[in-house]
């Protein structure tokens, strides 16, 4: 063989490998391949996995339909006209079935042509209805309706799977302005709780003594009407140890005069002797 069919042999041989290599394609997992032929688009994405093409004049375009996370930064304006910065983190995926109509609208990364703005936009319009010690209290609040807006704007083609409010600056002068208001508003509502329970203390009391008063009322008028209940008591309580001595209840009444200890068993009778 001359050397030049050995040339044309060995031309031949690399045009068939590079070939076969271009023939075909693998997608990764969690992305889609859009399929690009001499610059036309196929309207139909190719799922993960190995897969043939034509080759030289096609090729695959990977398109990530996994959530991704990226961050974004907004300035707003309160209600109260205070300028907030918002440091955001924007969880999204794309859908298969806008896999192909992304690639071709957005160049296959729609981050910050479509979502940005639109979070942004929702942003600003749910914090020029609060005032900016209202964005930093109602910190979900502002996140749930952000969201919800951000979604009405984007639509369908994507998915906006939350976001997420990492950061709220404020001026120094407004931050320690609402400080001050906090503390202030902390020591108002501790002074109202001493109040209270000094309130309640003194409630208590008041019931408590009035308690008392009915009782000793309601033990008098029973001691004058019966002489003889506190004669009852005095027996009912005698624990037999000691001598007990009630009266009779009246001038010249008789006193009864209880034993101070009784034996238990009668004592023996001494023996007569004859």
């Amino acid at each position: 063989m001359t050397p030049a069919k050995l040339i044309g042999l060995g031309i031949i041989i690399l045009v068939l490998v590079l070939a076969g290599s271009q023939s075909t394609y693998v997608v990764d997992p969690g992305f889609r391949g859009v399929e690009v032929t001499l610059g036309k688009v196929n309207d139909t994405f190719k799922p993960e996995g190995f897969g043939t093409k034509s080759p030289f004049i096609t090729h695959i375009v990977s398109i990530p339909v996994r959530q991704l996370a990226r961050e974004l930064p907004a300035e707003c304006y309160s209600a109260d006209l205070q300028q907030v910065n918002i440091a955001l983190r924007v969880l999204y995926r794309i859908p298969e079935a806008s896999v192909v109509q992304i690639y071709k609208a957005y160049d296959g990364d729609p981050f910050t042509s479509l979502i940005a703005p639109r979070v942004q936009e929702a942003l600003k319009e749910v914090t020029a209805l609060q005032s900016a010690e209202q964005i930093v209290k109602k910190r979900e609040d502002i996140k749930s309706r952000t969201l919800a807006e951000a979604r009405k704007k984007i639509g369908d083609i994507l998915l906006v799977e939350d976001i997420v409010l990492e950061n709220i600056t404020l001026s120094k002068e407004l931050e320690t302005a609402i400080e001050s208001k906090m503390v202030q508003e902390q020591e108002a509502a501790k002074a109202r709780f001493t109040q209270q329970k000094a309130q309640i203390e003194a409630d208590t009391a008041i019931i408590k003594a009035k308690g008392e008063a009915e009782a000793i009322r309601v033990r008098a008028e029973a001691i004058r009407d019966n002489p003889g209940l506190i004669q009852l008591q005095i027996v009912e309580k005698w624990d037999g140890k000691a001598p007990l001595v009630v009266g009779g209840g009246g001038e010249g009444g008789a006193n009864i005069l209880l034993p101070l200890n009784l034996p238990a068993t009668p004592a023996p009778v001494p023996a007569i002797r004859r």
